[in-house]
């Protein structure tokens, strides 16, 4: 949907304030940053300068997010919910979001999630730092040092590549998962994440 169509959408007439709620979302980490409103003015004001500009309910006025402290929303895209009431705004937050020096309105840290791989990484983090070795495969082999960490990933990598070449999907799928484990295994081992090889993947983007 166009900024064009959304404007002609939007239905601000809703609320007796002629205002509506705009969910602020970081287009690259997708965490929630922030709410704020906006009436038509603000909406086009935002589209037009591309930077995120809502109508301040305490000073009643026009209000563009970091027009003081320079912690601008720089616009990507812009959803409209589907009851024409309600905007997703996705942007490119510069520094913190919230007034008290926080990413987000929520005190988040705004960093990028994988979902259950982040999940993930953080058991391999708790299982290397609490477990006992003798009860924790995870503690076991990052006691052995890096070198068998980094041995165990490159015979894991074989596997796949025997597995791709067979027609068992599901040991494929086994392999490759095993594979994952011990690379997200390798980068800790190295005191990484996976979201610094995400970093170097972006910076390769043209």
């Amino acid at each position: 949907m166009t900024n064009r169509i959304i404007i002609m959408n939007i239905d601000f007439n809703k609320s007796p304030d002629g205002l509506v709620p705009a969910i602020i979302q970081d287009a690259i980490t997708n965490k929630v940053l922030m709410l704020g409103y906006m009436n038509n003015q603000a909406l086009q004001q935002t589209i037009d300068s591309k930077l995120v500009t809502f109508f301040s309910r305490t000073k009643q006025r026009l209000w563009t997010k970091g027009e003081e402290s320079g912690n601008v929303l720089n616009l990507v895209d812009i959803k409209l919910d589907c009851d024409n009431d309600t905007l997703l705004v996705f942007v490119n937050p510069k520094g913190p979001i919230c007034h008290k020096g926080s990413d987000t309105c929520w005190n988040e840290t705004n960093n990028q999630s994988f979902g259950f791989i982040s999940k993930l990484e953080d058991t391999i983090s708790s299982r290397i730092e609490n477990a006992d070795s003798q009860k924790s495969y995870v503690a076991s082999l990052f006691a052995k040092g890096i070198n068998k960490v980094a041995q165990k990933v490159g015979e894991e990598a074989v596997e796949v590549v025997i597995e791709a070449k067979d027609n068992n999907d599901d040991l494929f799928l086994e392999e490759s998962a095993d594979l994952l484990f011990h690379y997200l295994m390798l980068l800790q081992a190295k005191g990484f994440k996976l979201n610094d090889v995400v970093d170097v993947l972006k910076g390769r983007e043209k």
